[in-house]
């Protein structure tokens, strides 16, 4: 698969959520579930993972990317990802990059090179 670089500058295409919604694997969604409940202390069920990323238009989204801010304004602002942006790196984004510093690195590639 090629790489997906979400509209905040995860990649996508490595998160097990969309994993396991590609290979329609509901074992995969459960073991999801169930290390992301702990993890983020939420109540999660196999069903609630079925993604196909959250850049691609579909019914398929993660219960959390359905309600994400930074999604939210780069669908609005119709632009591939935050990278894309002329407000880059605006202040909700740097926030989010303190609690996933893989994603500015990602975003400043995608710049560097657009």
């Amino acid at each position: 698969m090629e790489k997906m670089i979400s509209i905040c500058g995860l990649t996508c295409s490595e998160c097990p959520a969309l994993i396991a919604t590609q290979k329609n694997d509901d074992e995969e969604r459960r073991k999801v579930a169930e290390t992301w409940s702990k993890e983020f202390k939420a109540d999660l069920k196999p069903e609630d993972i079925n993604c196909m990323g959250c850049i691609v238009d579909s019914d398929k989204l993660f219960n959390y990317c359905k309600i994400c801010e930074i999604r939210k304004c780069g669908k609005g602002k119709k632009v591939k990802n935050c990278a894309y942006c002329e407000e880059y790196a605006c202040d909700k984004l740097s926030e989010f990059f303190k609690m996933a510093p893989i994603a500015k690195t990602n975003l400043d590639e995608i710049r560097k090179n657009r």
